[in-house]
């Protein structure tokens, strides 16, 4: 058996049965696309598209369905992408820090539970930045860096499975006042606020395995004063960015070799 290093996407592949079970792993993971959804608005033109960086198995899909976007999924693994093209979402191989996308080509970006499990934050959070349009939106959450985060998500959270052993590496947690330093500098203003899972959804998750007798969900992500563990961010691109860039179909990776993708 090989044993894999905290924060190892393969991780992902021996838990896709988690994406989709009632009350099983990812089960806060519900919540958190709940919330993140409900932060998206209509879309504002024919052939919007929203862009779900490190879409895992697609949990976002059912709450920003009928919103009008061609939901595009972004991902390293494809047990993930499977599931996700299943719901919807067009699946699109590829890593955070080098989107295969055309810049300027989304008109919302979603960052959900990604940005904690990234190894390099400056680049991940330029490719955000590349691919939204002037005018666009971003939606992200992820967790602190701060001692208690690491208490909760790692310590406690392990030991009584709320997060799964070793998927979280807390080297990588991202301090608030760090990220949107690194957003702004792309013409990016997110504003944070702190989030939690309601006690009562805790308790039932933890007490009622599977969840089969309540349904789904078991609980929700609701905003609080403190942004010390779990935090939500939103904002817009400024209007003067990235204006004449590339907008074709395909085009070359400066410096890579790669070509890149219109979001479709």
């Amino acid at each position: 058996m090989v044993t894999l290093e905290r924060n190892d996407p393969r991780q992902y592949d021996d838990l896709a049965d988690q994406w989709w079970r009632p009350g099983g792993g990812f089960e806060i993971l519900h919540w958190l696309a709940e919330a993140r959804g409900a932060l998206v608005p209509p879309a504002e033109r024919t052939g919007a598209v929203l862009l779900d960086a490190g879409c895992g198995g697609g949990l976002l899909a059912p709450h920003v369905r009928g919103l009008g976007y061609r939901h595009v999924g972004v991902d390293l693994r494809r047990s993930g992408l499977e599931q996700s093209a299943v719901r919807g979402i067009i699946p699109v191989a590829g890593d955070v820090t080098a989107l295969p996308l055309a810049s300027a080509c989304a008109d919302v970006v979603i960052a959900g539970e990604i940005l904690e499990h990234v190894t390099d934050l400056r680049a991940t959070v330029a490719e955000l930045c590349r691919v939204l349009r002037p005018g666009g939106l971003l939606v992200m959450d992820t967790v602190n860096d701060t001692a208690l985060a690491r208490f909760i998500t790692v310590t406690a959270g392990e030991w009584l499975g709320i997060a799964p052993i070793g998927l979280h590496d807390p080297s990588l947690f991202v301090d608030p006042g760090r990220l949107t330093a690194e957003f702004a500098q792309h013409g990016v203003r997110v504003q944070v606020r702190g989030v939690r899972p309601t006690m009562t959804g805790l308790l039932r998750w933890l007490v009622l395995p599977g969840g089969a007798k309540t349904g789904r969900p078991l609980g929700r992500i609701v905003p609080t004063w403190s942004k010390a563990v779990l935090y939500q961010g939103r904002g817009r691109k400024k209007l003067d960015q990235d204006q004449g860039q590339d907008r074709k179909g395909l085009y070359q990776d400066r410096g890579r070799g790669r070509k890149r993708e219109e979001c479709r």
